[in-house]
């Protein structure tokens, strides 16, 4: 069974950069679809970067398209983010699936959550 840890979470001011890990336990992430979420007003959580391991395919909102970015290196997921503002701030959410197309579509319809990790944007 895949279970995942989220850490890097911290408070940063605005226009600073943060790197996030996401660390899965329990099975290779190569057969799987990650992604990172974020709740959001009005929708439980929004996805913000998308990745299907096996071939390093991503997806970005566009929204958020040159300021997040989704890497892998081994069973470790990274989600680096530029030019943070306020409304960046939230608890980050690591996520994984077997249906490795849900990350085209990057919905948080994911089978396995992380507990989370808080990333605040304020001066």
């Amino acid at each position: 069974q895949v279970q995942l840890v989220e850490s890097g979470g911290d408070l940063v001011q605005p226009g600073g950069s943060l790197t996030l890990s996401c660390v899965a336990t329990g099975w290779r992430l190569d057969s799987f679809a990650i992604g990172w979420f974020r709740p959001v007003p009005g929708k439980e959580r929004e996805g913000v970067a998308c990745l299907k391991a096996d071939d390093g395919s991503t997806y970005y909102p566009e929204s958020l398209k040159g300021r997040f970015t989704i890497s892998r290196r081994h069973n470790t997921v990274f989600l680096h983010m530029n030019s943070l503002t306020p409304e960046d701030t939230a608890v980050y959410y690591c996520a994984a699936d077997q249906v490795r197309r849900k990350y085209a579509t990057c919905e948080p319809d994911f089978a396995i959550w992380g507990q989370g990790t808080q990333v605040t944007v304020s001066s």
